[in-house]
């Protein structure tokens, strides 16, 4: 093809070979997001985009690039992107989803773990050189057997966290905008509870849910008093699910025993007073970040790219609208 794409940031080596081989391609040569001024200068004469999730794609950035026809995010959420402006200019969105699933459930339970047992704290304490005895008293922690976990957003993340709890032999409750069925529910020995209820009752609270209207800020400080002083908080979604000055203020006062955060409200700057704390653990948006799931992630974003600008049906096209869907 003799298409003009653009990609956003240089990708897997897998990735990038097939693109350059069916492309006119120009990438990101930083190691860094392009800014927006960067932005606007290489779209203009692009057929594709590939960008991330950083990447911010508004109706002003859009209109410059009159002939853009596909947008592929490398990325299973798309909220970066002005999904109803592309409908409007018949422009074709697709994400990545599916292929991050049990990555991110994976670096979960990473999280939990190293949470609850302050892994984290006691690997800082043995660099100090603090450690001079074992001691019955030395950096306790929580248990996991056996405790409850609650999952807010049971999709494909939040149902692969669920499997991984039986092992544990944990209560698993879970809330949906949508309850599952009671053969789905018995099958995977989960139980339903209101928002309410799991932030009352799990020991573990972990979110997986899509930043919308109605997830921004879902858990504030309302939510946070509502549950245990004993209970610790897990965020792999989107920064913006949590009112993050709450947050901190919640593990100031003692509101809550911890928190694991991947993501942040504004992101990659944090919430003043939240690295001075030692009840959290915080990771750099990794959850996606192995080998095999960034470079599957990237080939899926590719392809998609190019069904689009070949004319034909994206496979994890978004705006199905255009397909009158």
């Amino acid at each position: 093809m003799s298409e003009k794409v653009l990609v956003t940031r240089k990708l897997p080596e897998k990735a990038m070979k097939l693109l350059h081989s069916e492309c006119y391609l120009t990438v990101n040569p930083y190691d860094r997001p392009m800014t927006r001024q960067e932005l606007e200068r290489a779209i203009e004469p692009v057929c594709g985009l590939l960008p991330l999730l950083t990447d911010t794609i508004d109706s002003t950035l859009i209109d410059k690039a009159p002939k853009l026809r596909v947008i592929a995010n490398y990325a299973v959420g798309y909220n970066n992107i002005d999904l109803d402006y592309c409908s409007k200019k018949n422009i074709r969105v697709s994400n990545t989803p599916g292929v991050l699933t049990e990555a991110t459930a994976d670096l979960t339970w990473s999280l939990m773990m190293a949470l609850a047992r302050r892994v984290v704290e006691g690997d800082l304490y043995i660099r100090q050189g603090k450690f001079k005895a074992w001691s019955p008293s030395l950096l306790l922690g929580q248990d996991i057997y056996q405790k409850k976990l609650g999952i807010i957003g049971f999709g494909r993340i939040g149902a692969a966290v669920a499997k991984r709890a039986r092992g544990f032999n944990m209560t698993v409750l879970y809330c949906n905008r949508n309850r599952l069925s009671s053969y789905t529910e018995n099958k995977m020995g989960i139980s339903y509870r209101s928002l309410d209820q799991l932030l009352q009752q799990a020991d573990y609270v972990t979110l997986h849910v899509p930043l919308n209207e109605h997830t921004h800020h879902l858990i504030g400080s309302e939510e946070l008093r509502k549950m245990k002083e004993t209970a610790y908080l897990i965020n792999t979604s989107r920064g913006s699910v949590i009112d993050e000055k709450a947050l901190v203020q919640a593990l100031q006062d003692r509101v809550i025993a911890g928190a694991a955060l991947d993501v942040y409200e504004n992101e990659p700057e944090l919430t003043p007073g939240l690295a001075e704390l030692s009840q959290t653990i915080l990771t750099p948006h990794i959850a996606s970040a192995t080998v095999q799931t960034r470079t599957e992630m990237a080939m899926v974003a590719v392809k998609n790219l190019l069904a689009g600008l070949k004319g034909e049906v994206m496979p994890n096209l978004v705006n199905k609208d255009l397909l009158g869907l």
